[in-house]
């Protein structure tokens, strides 16, 4: 087993002994088991497992959209599980991008519209136009997402969460709800944004031929990473076959 972040470049999470519980009337589930890892700057990280492997409930954390019951991240020199509530909102507004299963667009706005609801609590945004370009979506700026497909729908999302500029882009199954070509379409575009604009890009799947695109590769299981594998070097999408 590797774990090495790797290659000099800088490290933007350290996570030690990370440990979830949750209450479920007189039973303790254990969603996260002494997860320890790193994820460096610029980095593609593939986090592997199945349902209730515990992946979602880490992503979650490192987000800043949950609290651990046990161990520390540490986000640069910052130990980001001390955070308060509202340290924790300006957080997520600034350093990171969440992209998820399903795309939670605004049905009632324009591609450019939904993504512009992001640049508005962004301290230096892109312009949405710019944010659709960089997915290939230009051209679809004002269709509604009824007029889209689910991959342009990704792909809008994508945009979005781009548009505020994160250090970090935290991707939850985001072909989860895709065909194989759809979904192929939408890692190329999370590839590039992860080599063009050296974007930190973690992606959780139950998908393995994914882990090949990553540098990485974290393969989880009941709430422990059970190994972390450095990619000789990472797969193209034409290479994938699932």
């Amino acid at each position: 087993m590797s774990e090495d972040a790797g290659n000099g470049r800088d490290i933007v999470f350290r996570v030690r002994d990370l440990c979830k519980d949750y209450r479920m009337g007189e039973v303790t589930v254990s969603a996260l088991r002494g997860v320890t890892l790193d994820v460096a700057a610029g980095e593609f990280l593939v986090i592997l497992g199945p349902s209730g492997s515990g992946k979602s409930t880490l992503l979650n954390i490192i987000g800043g959209l949950d609290a651990p019951t046990a161990g520390e991240v540490y986000f640069r020199d910052e130990v980001l599980t001390n955070y308060t509530d509202a340290q924790r909102t300006r957080y997520r507004r600034s350093r990171i991008g969440f992209v998820f299963q399903f795309y939670n667009l605004m049905p009632n706005l324009t591609a450019e519209e939904n993504v512009a609801l992001a640049t508005e609590i962004a301290d230096d945004p892109i312009a949405p136009i710019e944010a659709l370009r960089l997915v290939g979506l230009e051209a679809r700026r004002a269709h509604f997402p009824s007029q889209m497909s689910g991959g342009e729908q990704q792909r809008v999302a994508i945009a979005r969460a781009v548009a505020k500029r994160p250090e970090i882009l935290l991707c939850d199954e985001p072909t989860g709800a895709l065909d194989f070509s759809t979904g192929k379409v939408v890692l190329e575009v999370l590839s590039d944004i992860n080599v063009r604009l050296g974007t930190t890009l973690v992606v959780i799947t139950h998908n393995a031929a994914i882990g090949g695109m990553g540098d990485r590769v974290v393969r989880m299981s009941d709430g422990h990473a059970r190994d972390i594998v450095v990619n000789a070097r990472r797969l193209t999408t034409d290479e994938l076959e699932w």
